[in-house]
């Protein structure tokens, strides 16, 4: 594997208010010869090579303009959460494809999805998963990931765009309860997964985990060590100061899923206009 120089490109970042676009912006605007921040919400520039457009995913000509003259998209824009299964496939299924679409159509080389580890949720603790077990969703969240996901593949393997899928695992400055110190990605660690999956040559479709090196992990790490990705931190060094809390998947029932408390009926169900 080589690394591609990203200094005289432009790429887009869709979700830029959100919190993990925040967190990675100042690094990628440093990769980057120009750093397009897509979003629905306004968002001050901090960088010199920054530029904002507001941008609703739904809208398919406004992710087509948008898009127009860029090399790359990290796609983290969508609902980061259960929520109404109609929303979800709106906003986070059809939206996506309009990313992939306006990719295709602009000549855009490469997308960088930002999947979840909810796509596999309902696999029980005791299994180290690799991207390539099927996927067992937690919840309709997990499920419009999964979908996502073969978006992805279909226009790489259909239209040669180059697609990477980050499964996201829980994204915190630090774990905040037991089930993060399996699941904990740092600030840090996010933004090596990130880099690694825009600047890894070659590649047609990758997934792989983003998840610390966290010692009591569930997500192989083979899949993003192939692209480069090596996390540094592990969610065991904050161990000590979370004991003794009360877990948020404290039913022993869900305790044997990864998902944890995301499994269970009431967490889609609440969700639900419909219900």
């Amino acid at each position: 594997m080589t690394s591609i120089d990203t200094a005289g490109q432009t790429w887009a970042l869709t979700g830029s208010a959100g919190v993990i676009g925040t967190s990675v912006r100042p690094g990628l605007a440093a990769r980057v010869g120009m750093l397009r921040l897509l979003d629905t919400k306004a968002v001050e520039l901090h960088a010199a090579n920054e530029e904002y457009r507001e941008v609703d995913l739904r809208d398919q000509a406004q992710v087509e303009a948008a898009l127009a003259g860029v090399q790359g998209v990290v796609h983290l824009g969508g609902i980061a959460d259960e929520a109404d299964f109609y929303d979800l496939v709106e906003v986070n299924v059809v939206g996506t494809f309009h990313v992939f679409e306006a990719a295709r159509r602009c000549g855009v080389a490469r997308v960088v999805y930002a999947s979840s580890n909810r796509a596999t949720g309902f696999y029980e603790t005791t299994a180290m998963l690799t991207t390539e077990l099927p996927p067992r969703a937690d919840g309709f969240y997990g499920v419009s990931k999964v979908a996502a996901e073969a978006l992805g593949r279909l226009y790489a393997d259909k239209f040669g765009i180059e697609v990477a899928s980050l499964r996201i695992g829980s994204f915190e400055p630090a774990p905040r309860n037991e089930r993060q110190l399996s699941t904990w990605l740092s600030p840090d660690d996010c933004l090596a997964a990130v880099l690694a999956a825009m600047t890894t040559s070659p590649l047609s479709y990758a997934a792989f985990y983003a998840v610390s090196a966290n010692t009591r992990r569930w997500w192989s790490l083979d899949e993003g060590r192939v692209l480069g990705f090596e996390p540094r931190d592990d969610a065991e060094t904050h161990a000590a100061s979370i004991r003794g809390r009360e877990p948020a998947d404290a039913e022993p029932v869900l305790r044997q899923r990864q998902g944890g408390a995301y499994t269970s009926p009431e967490y889609s169900l609440a969700r639900q206009r419909s219900t």
